[in-house]
């Protein structure tokens, strides 16, 4: 076991060295995120000034001008934690061109390695991109109305849940020879079901129980909703409860996707 530990803090730590290197850009490209924000601004001001709500008072769907706006700031930071750019495409990619062999001959798990590669990106990330968090959320303080509660933190969840739902679908690889198609169709039905291009509570019946089934919710929707006090109570634990099993689901899809796919490769390519 100590073996074993050290070996992935040796992983980790090289992995945090080589991303300090280079990702610089995280800066930059965090600030460029927001941008869109302030489409989305003017876009609900002119929404709730056609139906004459008051931009301080009045609600759509339950949400003033001032929950909306926040609420895409939160699904900014949300989905800085659940997305995992290139992780399903990579994997595919390893299993097309022959390099996932060196996962089948070395004492290296894949997940293990490719998640302490993604833990690494996340710290980094955060760690360079601190600086245009902190300024946009403090030029836009006015709508928020306090800190997050303390159950907002369990929402991080997402991380482990768009980690291992993404690796599930790279795993497609190892019975599919093309899958850049499928995941492209993903990321679109993701973009609008997990939350990030509106409040999926906003969604009339029965597609908003639809949506709400899914798994994707919980990667924008969720962690935003907590924060503004729109899931609490019974409803909170029992979101938490869905999350977590999601979580170990796609946890056990993946290992199995990996044992099946790895019994049936025909170790081809480089």
């Amino acid at each position: 076991m100590p073996a074993r530990l050290a070996t992935w803090w040796t992983i980790l730590r090289i992995s945090l060295e080589e991303r300090l290197v280079y990702r610089g850009d995280f800066a930059l490209g965090t600030l460029m995120r927001f941008l869109p924000i302030v489409t989305q601004m003017f876009l609900w001001w002119a929404v709730f000034e056609a139906i004459g709500a008051d931009k301080g008072g009045g609600a759509v769907a339950g949400y003033t001008y001032h929950n909306m706006v926040a609420y895409y700031l939160l699904t900014m930071i949300s989905r800085a934690f659940s997305s995992m750019p290139g992780l399903a495409s990579g994997i595919a990619q390893d299993i097309r061109d022959g390099t996932v062999k060196k996962y089948l001959i070395q004492p290296i798990d894949m997940l293990g390695f490719l998640l302490l590669n993604r833990v690494a990106h996340k710290l980094v990330y955060y760690l360079v991109a601190v600086v245009p968090f902190v300024v946009v959320f403090s030029l836009c303080r006015q709508f928020f109305s306090g800190w997050p509660p303390p159950q907002t933190l369990l929402a991080c969840l997402a991380f482990l849940l768009g980690y291992f739902l993404e690796a599930t679908l790279g795993m497609i690889g190892f019975w599919l020879l093309e899958v850049n198609s499928l995941l492209f169709v993903y990321m679109l039905f993701s973009f609008f079901c997990s939350g990030h291009m509106f409040p999926i509570d906003m969604l009339p019946s029965p597609w908003r129980g639809l949506v709400e089934a899914m798994p994707l919710q919980y990667l924008a929707y969720f962690p935003a909703a907590v924060f503004l006090g729109k899931v609490t109570g019974a409803e909170l634990v029992r979101g938490l409860c869905t999350q977590l099993c999601w979580v170990v689901f796609f946890i056990v899809t993946a290992r199995a996707a990996f044992h099946f796919g790895t019994r049936r490769y025909s170790a081809y390519g480089g």
